[in-house]
């Protein structure tokens, strides 16, 4: 029992230690200096504008959103343990590590936006870690027997679950809907008794947590789900014919016209550059963070810029380029893009 307990104590001890020391870097490693910015000039109400440095700080959620689309990837021509579960761990907290020292040239974040990041990412490697703890191994000897109806479930909830990220948070999913269509769906063999015991227990285990997490959510607030755009060089009766759009103000500098952000903001900003629009200021600020998949660098405006590359997990020979750009310049650069080979993945609106 001793030793038992000294076991249980030291792994304890490990699982902390890999929980707090990223988030001990990045606190202490990974800093920037700040730098002087311009002060709003159309969105001047504080309650429209945003905190700049979000753009950046918003990435590491979406980084888990892709892990999740990388494994439902995984899944069409493979199994579990083929997804890079470390992979995408490590790509977390460096990709944390380097927009916090860009973010920090842009002002603070704000304590909501770190307690998020570092809350989603000690969740995210705990799950990746007892994952592939289990896929690696004893998941893994089950996939010697022959394919099972489960294993279709799983893949066809991954792939719903990926599509869901982009627009809702992942603890208001419905994970116990996909656990009873494990029990309805009659197990052809072994495997399929191994997925129903395994992926129960794992996304019953997430419902519960999921409801944990809801409520610290509410704790903290309701993220706004719309936010303010400066925008030009588009017809009114353009906007307003848009989806998810409403005009608050006009003149002959700008239209100010409320939208949804998220991947609904993504498709919009795609709509109003396709149709020349140039946006003044997006939540009050003038630089915003974009992605951009494929096998090569892409060509940028000179007002865009880079700031990192990194392999899309999940995904043969497609990359993933971070591109930072002043908000003046986004027409530009999403048109540059437009003509390559590669695609726009998403705009990060704070």
């Amino acid at each position: 029992m001793k030793r038992l307990l000294k076991w249980l104590g030291l792994s304890l001890l490990l699982l902390i230690a890999i929980i707090a020391g990223p988030i001990l870097y990045v606190e202490t490693m990974c800093r920037g200096e700040a730098l002087t910015q311009e002060q709003a000039q159309y969105i001047t109400d504080p309650a429209n504008q945003r905190l700049e440095a979000r753009t950046y700080m918003v990435y590491p959620e979406w980084h888990i959103v892709y892990a999740y689309e990388g494994y439902a990837e995984a899944l069409k021509t493979g199994h579990p343990h083929n997804f890079p579960y470390l992979t995408a761990i490590t790509g977390f907290w460096s990709a944390t590590c380097g927009l916090t020292e860009q973010a920090d040239q842009l002002g603070e974040a704000g304590f909501n936006s770190k307690a998020t990041i570092y809350t989603i990412g000690a969740s995210f490697t705990l799950e990746m870690l007892f994952k592939a703890a289990y896929e690696e191994t004893i998941g893994r000897l089950f996939t010697a027997f022959a394919p099972s109806p489960q294993d279709a479930v799983e893949a066809e909830m991954a792939k719903d679950y990926a599509l869901f990220l982009q627009q809702v948070p992942w603890y208001r999913y419905y994970f116990s809907k996909w656990s009873e269509k494990l029990w309805e769906v009659e197990p052809d063999g072994v495997r399929g008794w191994e997925r129903r015991i395994a992926l129960g227990l794992e996304w019953g285990a997430k419902t519960q947590y999921a409801k944990v997490i809801a409520n610290a959510a509410a704790g903290l607030g309701a993220d706004d789900l719309r936010m303010r755009v400066a925008i030009k060089g588009v017809d009114p009766a353009y906007l307003y014919s848009l989806p998810d759009v409403e005009l608050i103000t006009q003149s002959d500098d700008a239209i100010i016209a409320e939208v949804a952000r998220y991947r609904v903001f993504t498709t919009l900003a795609q709509t109003i550059a396709n149709a020349d629009g140039q946006f003044l200021e997006i939540a009050g600020n003038d630089d915003i963070l974009i992605s951009y998949l494929g096998a090569t660098p892409p060509e940028i405006p000179d007002a865009a810029n880079i700031i990192s590359s990194t392999t899309r997990v999940g995904f043969a020979e497609q990359n993933r380029y971070l591109i930072a750009t002043k908000v003046p310049s986004l027409t530009q650069t999403l048109n540059t893009l437009a003509g390559q080979r590669g695609g726009l993945e998403h705009i990060y609106d704070y």
